[in-house]
């Protein structure tokens, strides 16, 4: 697991939250499918409504026959840095989950929501076992449905990319410049007590 202690110095925030980032440099190293499936087993320990664990996780892993086929989704500016990693995992959820009641699909309004959930802690899992991920949602969302032969009431999210880090200088220089832990907006700008508060100008 790496480490940014001057990433918001002084921050309560654990340690392990701070230091998940998403880098693009990835060097061409395998995953095993033992490595891979403990990292996603965090994702299911994530809470959902009712209970429902909406999420499904496909992935593909490096050098192996599915790997070609699930980096062609990825736009161009994703496919050039993903197809050094080491797997490709899409997340998608369940938009209808079966009634309690009558056993009867209703509507699952929070499975995007749940789904979310479940991706955060895969990302945290993989960081604290020694390796890197960064979620993209630039992919085409509808081969991704249909390659990974989702039925209808189901929808595919965002790819999670794993890898270890590689070399900066493999990026192209305008990425080279971003290869690091990005900030975030001060929290007094996003969390309000009892009402919303517009970010005022420069927040």
């Amino acid at each position: 697991m790496t480490s940014f202690p001057d990433r918001e110095a002084g921050s309560t925030v654990a340690p392990f939250i701070l230091n998940r980032w998403s880098p693009r440099a990835f060097a061409p190293d395998e995953i095993t499918q033992k490595e891979l499936l403990t990292i996603l087993d965090a994702g299911r320990w994530a809470p959902s409504a009712y209970n429902a664990q909406p999420w499904r996780f496909i992935y593909a892993r490096r050098n192996t026959p599915s790997w070609e086929r699930f980096l062609s989704w990825l736009i161009p500016f994703n496919r050039a840095w993903a197809e050094n990693a080491s797997a490709i995992v899409y997340i998608a959820s369940r938009t209808v989950t079966d009634s309690a009641r009558t056993g009867e699909p209703v509507d699952a309004p929070s499975h995007a929501f749940d789904a979310g959930a479940a991706s955060v802690l895969i990302q945290l899992q993989a960081n604290q076992n020694g390796w890197h991920t960064h979620p993209v949602s630039g992919f085409d969302k509808e081969l991704a449905h249909v390659g990974l032969e989702f039925p209808e009431d189901h929808v595919v999210h965002a790819a999670i990319i794993i890898g270890h880090r590689g070399p900066v200088s493999q990026l192209p220089e305008n990425l080279q410049e971003r290869e690091k832990p990005s900030t975030r907006l001060p929290l007094d700008a996003l969390a309000s007590e009892d009402r919303f508060i517009p970010p005022t100008a420069g927040s």
